[in-house]
């Protein structure tokens, strides 16, 4: 199939149009024009392109692409070096953060919440990413723990007292820590994201919401694979996505 037609096909789905980002939704790099082979990945580092070419990968689809806000324009150092292999081997490259976080279906959070057997009410959060709900059966939150553990292959970070019982929670994949908060104001008994800063320590203390820090990598693994098998399957196109471990 034709690049273009991937970027148009992925656009009506994600509709990355609606959503005001750090980063260009698309393509990022463009490469040969057509396209029988690709790769995924969460973040374009130069592992994941290496892995992809040698693969032989015509393009490269990832959650954390290039060009975030406020970084320097200039293209040097590990930037150039990024760029230079993909040029090198005429491989594109295709980011999408925000509308992949927020599909309803192929989504980060909707693909972690299936995973981990959480239901869905709404959403919150800046854009309506983060979800809430409650769990399809409440468990004490060790059950809780070993059940991230197990499907996440990375035991979470937990922040809170006692084994209490979970029934309603939030989530959001990746960095979302600032939105603990507006969690707790719907009544959750644990908020689930990949990182923590030091102040949601003290808000779970004082608030007896558990916070649970999975991983910003390991939370966000899914959504990128959901989409790259989506694509094979509609448009009859090899697929692979490459895990890459990172602690964080």
């Amino acid at each position: 199939m034709l690049l273009n037609d991937l970027r148009d096909y992925i656009a009506s789905l994600l509709e990355p149009d609606r959503f005001r980002d750090y980063c260009p939704n698309g393509v990022q790099v463009e490469g040969r024009a057509e396209v029988r082979r690709i790769a995924s990945g969460v973040t374009a580092s130069q592992r994941l392109l290496k892995a992809a070419t040698a693969w032989n990968a015509d393009a490269i689809l990832v959650h954390h692409g290039y060009f975030w806000l406020n970084e320097h324009a200039a293209i040097t150092g590990i930037k150039k070096q990024r760029i230079a292999h993909l040029l090198q081997h005429d491989v594109s490259l295709l980011a999408y953060h925000l509308p992949l976080d927020a599909h309803a279906e192929l989504g980060n959070n909707a693909q972690l919440g299936q995973r981990l057997d959480f239901m869905e009410h709404g959403r919150f959060g800046e854009q309506d990413i983060a979800c809430y709900g409650e769990l399809v059966q409440a468990q004490t939150l060790a059950q809780l723990t070993r059940k991230i553990a197990h499907s996440l292959q990375r035991t979470p970070l937990v922040i809170g007292e006692g084994d209490p019982t979970i029934r309603r929670i939030a989530w959001c994949t990746g960095a979302a820590q600032s939105y603990f908060e507006a969690a707790i104001a719907l009544g959750v008994d644990a908020f689930l994201t990949g990182e923590i800063s030091e102040q949601n320590v003290h808000v779970a203390q004082e608030t007896g919401v558990i916070f649970i820090a999975a991983g910003h990598h390991a939370t966000e693994r899914y959504g990128v694979q959901a989409l790259g098998a989506h694509l094979a399957e509609h448009f009859g196109i090899e697929h692979q996505f490459f895990e890459l471990e990172n602690p964080i």
